[in-house]
């Protein structure tokens, strides 16, 4: 019986991309499809009875068809919304079709007999949590900085008397706005006198301000990790604002106590893939130069990582079952480009692109003498692995 590698996720997705190249060279069949295509685009047919006690039957997109017994790996990455897809319709017949969808493709998609989740979408659920990550990091014995979620001004006055310099964090990032751009808060620093009763209208997160000699981010795939140490030219508070360009970036030995503790947070949560961040104190040798940050368990993995790279650039890519597609050229935002304090959820401004078009920064294009982990390839070989000793994950 062929295995297959179900690749689950929106059309414009470089990581996935990325992926799916690296499986094409090991030659492991994959198909790629976005739930939210169902229609013409997506058909299917699941069966279940006394002869088939597992769900048996096809998948079938405009240039694909896979059986999903033949499925024994899972890479579940952005799918787009099901709510995209019936948007057109009006609020009651929107919201049951919507319902339907997701709890009849979800429900078999989210529970292939056998297949290997990476990583499955119930695990990524519970641990897209920030204060759930920051809470699971300190039980599992890695440092994390003094933190306060709270809506009340009064409360935040306090924790910034005790801790000196405080940073403001978002807990997710900025929706996409009515003309379909998308955008960033970064981590800013805030002053006291800023706070005021317009905190009561939602949760936010301070924090006590680490002082880093630099970040870094890991990736973990199974038990396999790659770590770069990231240092801006100018000490940036937030690596991902400035010029990517600049960025300098180098291996770094990760200490064997907090390699173990992000084993046992990835097998706590049930998942195969992380990538984590830390802000570094000192040189890195001791675990306790080590402050814990957040780790995403859906971020986009190959080169230096930042948001994710479906705006501002323009390249050929592969389309929704692996083949490739017209180059495109869109526009993205960022925001934040100073030091300087802003209140909680203020954005620091824009950088502007030809025709006063917002834009991102320039990612880095690996190049000589430049260290990026190759994260794609080891997702590849973890669910291409998949075929050979599929093990079921929920």
């Amino acid at each position: 019986m062929t295995s297959t590698v179900l690749v689950i996720t929106a059309l414009e997705d470089c990581t996935a991309d990325r992926v799916i190249g690296a499986l094409n060279e090991r030659e492991a069949p994959v198909v790629r499809v976005d739930p939210a295509d169902i229609g013409p685009e997506l058909a299917f047919g699941f069966r279940l009875g006394p002869d088939t006690p597992v769900w048996d039957g096809r998948l079938r997109t405009t240039s694909r068809e896979v059986k999903v017994r033949e499925v024994t790996a899972v890479y579940y990455r952005r799918p787009t919304p099901y709510t995209t897809r019936f948007q057109h319709l009006p609020q009651q017949p929107r919201d049951f079709t919507v319902a339907e969808a997701r709890h009849g493709l979800g429900g078999i998609l989210n529970d292939l007999h056998g297949a290997l989740y990476v990583n499955h979408p119930h695990a990524v659920t519970r641990a897209d949590y920030k204060p759930v990550q920051l809470q699971r990091f300190a039980e599992l014995g890695l440092r994390v900085p003094p933190t306060l979620v709270t809506n009340e001004a009064e409360a935040a006055r306090k924790f910034a008397a005790v801790h000196g310099r405080v940073i403001y964090k978002t807990f997710r990032g900025l929706p996409r706005s009515d003309d379909g751009h998308t955008g960033a808060i970064w981590t800013q620093r805030v002053e006291p006198d800023t706070f005021d009763d317009t905190l009561a209208m939602t949760a936010h997160m301070f924090q006590a301000e680490i002082p880093k000699s630099g970040d870094v981010r890991i990736t973990v795939v199974g038990r396999r990790i790659f770590a770069q140490r990231i240092t801006a030219p100018d000490g940036a508070l937030d690596w991902r604002r400035g010029d990517w360009d600049e960025l300098a970036h180098a291996p770094i030995a990760v200490p064997p106590e907090i390699e173990a503790a992000l084993y046992k947070y990835l097998d706590s949560f049930g998942l195969v893939f992380g990538c984590f961040d830390f802000a570094l104190t000192e040189d890195g040798d001791d675990p306790e130069d080590w402050w814990a940050i957040e780790c995403n368990p859906t971020r986009r993995s190959g080169g230096s990582t930042g948001p994710d790279d479906r705006e501002g650039r323009l390249s050929a890519t592969t389309g929704r079952d692996g083949q490739r597609r017209r180059p495109t050229a869109t526009t993205g935002r960022d925001v934040g480009h100073d030091d300087r304090p802003v209140r909680p959820g203020e954005s620091a401004g824009r950088s502007t692109g030809h025709a006063g078009r917002t834009r991102r920064p320039r990612r880095p294009v690996p190049r000589p003498g430049r260290w990026s982990p190759p994260s794609s390839a080891a997702l590849a070989a973890a669910v291409e692995a998949a075929r050979a000793a599929p093990t079921r994950q929920r």
